[in-house]
């Protein structure tokens, strides 16, 4: 674990305030991870030490192509209620809110009153959420990845993204849209950035629930690419990508 590199970008105040804490949740997630029969093994250190303090909201490299695409099918299938969980509020969510008034439930709170969203705070991976067939249209974007790490202020749960699924699950309505995303490529915690998902897991999720309407996919390389097909060779490597994002829009059985 390299010292400058963790420090970059981060004031060194904040670095020796907040990496005990970061240690703490560390041991906790590999005592947990030990008990469990869940498949993610640990790659690299990969310490996020800032934004429990900020509000909901932060940019990153997928963003701005699926919050785009998203937002579209959204606006082309017109539901009659759609909730978003944990997705970029200063993107995906604005977008939304442009023509349409949108729901959005988070871990962290939002202090600024938006017109056409309604906020409530929320913890999608708490294992006593309750709220059944509540909406007709829900989204989450690069959201599950961080449920049970502590990168946001929630407790940290080696299983935290299994209640995440099934509380969405819940929320929404029989032959209700899904829209969802998160990284792709070998599968993995970096902690406490996020999980990177393999194919073959996320299917065997969705199947559960859901059937698939469309995929699409953003390459290692940036490449946006809508309406790939899930063959077995793009599934047993991740259409090649080691961090990638996988677009899926679903429909509940």
């Amino acid at each position: 674990m390299h010292l400058s590199v963790i420090v970059k970008g981060m004031p060194f105040f904040t670095f020796i305030k907040k990496m005990p804490a970061f240690l703490k949740e560390y041991a906790k997630i590999r005592r947990q991870a030990a008990l469990s029969r869940e498949a993610f093994p640990f790659g690299k250190i990969y310490p996020c030490l800032q934004e429990k303090d900020q509000q909901s909201g932060v940019l990153a490299e997928h963003y701005f192509y699926q919050d785009l695409y998203v937002a579209r099918k959204i606006f082309e299938n017109k539901p009659e209620k759609h909730v978003d969980v944990g997705s970029r509020v200063d993107g995906f969510v604005a977008h939304v809110a442009s023509f349409r008034e949108i729901e959005v439930l988070d871990v962290r709170d939002l202090h600024i009153a938006i017109p056409s969203i309604r906020f409530t705070r929320a913890d999608l991976s708490a294992r006593d959420f309750s709220l059944s067939d509540y909406c007709d249209s829900l989204s989450c974007l690069h959201a599950l990845e961080h449920f049970g790490l502590g990168r946001y202020g929630d407790p940290v749960d080696y299983e935290g993204h299994l209640p995440g699924w099934k509380n969405m699950a819940s929320m929404l309505k029989k032959n209700g849209k899904f829209y969802f995303s998160v990284p792709i490529g070998e599968q993995r915690i970096e902690f406490n950035a996020h999980r990177v998902f393999s194919l073959s897991y996320l299917l065997k999720f969705i199947e559960q629930y859901y059937r698939i309407d469309s995929f699409a996919y953003i390459s290692d390389g940036g490449e946006f690419i809508a309406n790939a097909a899930l063959d077995t060779a793009a599934i047993s490597n991740n259409f090649g990508c080691r961090y990638g994002c996988g677009i899926f829009e679903l429909t509940k059985r």
